[in-house]
């Protein structure tokens, strides 16, 4: 018997992360990568240091924190500097997120447990998990949820959404789909018939 995994991701606006709750409030144990991001820049961690070395003492804000803004300001729009930043970071939220994973494994070895991260592919953690569920959304209606939900212009989000994989790719990585363009039941229904055949 062991923990059954799930990775789940998707793009800008698409429900991930309404899938997650929804898995999460069917008894899913949900480890949250973006949460373990910000973990890896605690100070006294080893990618604190790493991150500081590379990018330099300025980004220490006064609190002895890193300025997560700051540095994001650094490296959007920079894949040199950017890939120098995730190659620090990303195999930290890995260790993470398999120490999590581990540890539920022990205490439930019948449940199952969602690594949620929207940069799953990109980080190359899809092996993680024993299934890869993406929900999709066609790219306008990303943009329109994404405009009203952050209050961002258009082409703020489309810049966003250019640093992203597209749908395709994703479909083409993933083992389970769901398609997200029609109101939150649509989708509560795909996850509810997904959750059936994996907890039974």
């Amino acid at each position: 018997m062991h923990l059954k995994v799930i990775c789940l991701t998707g793009g800008l606006a698409s429900g991930k992360s309404t899938a997650a709750t929804f898995l999460a409030e069917k008894g899913a144990n949900v480890v949250y990568a973006d949460k373990l991001g910000h973990q890896v820049y605690d100070p006294g961690t080893q990618a604190f240091r790493e991150v500081i070395e590379a990018f330099g003492e300025k980004i220490v804000a006064e609190d002895n924190h890193i300025d997560r803004k700051l540095l994001g300001n650094m490296v959007f729009g920079q894949p040199d500097q950017l890939k120098k930043l995730t190659d620090i970071v990303w195999p930290q939220i890995r260790r993470l997120a398999e120490l999590e994973i581990a540890g539920l494994d022990a205490v439930y070895p019948d449940g199952i447990a969602v690594l949620e991260a929207a940069v799953l592919f990109e980080a190359g953690w899809e092996d993680i998990g024993d299934e890869t569920w993406v929900v999709i959304v066609d790219r306008e209606i990303a943009i329109e949820r994404a405009m009203y939900r952050d209050h961002r212009d258009r082409e703020g989000v489309e810049r966003r959404l250019d640093a992203q994989l597209n749908n395709d790719e994703r479909i083409s990585k993933s083992d389970v789909v769901f398609e997200n363009n029609g109101d939150e039941q649509q989708l509560i229904d795909q996850l509810q018939q997904e959750w059936g055949r994996i907890s039974s």
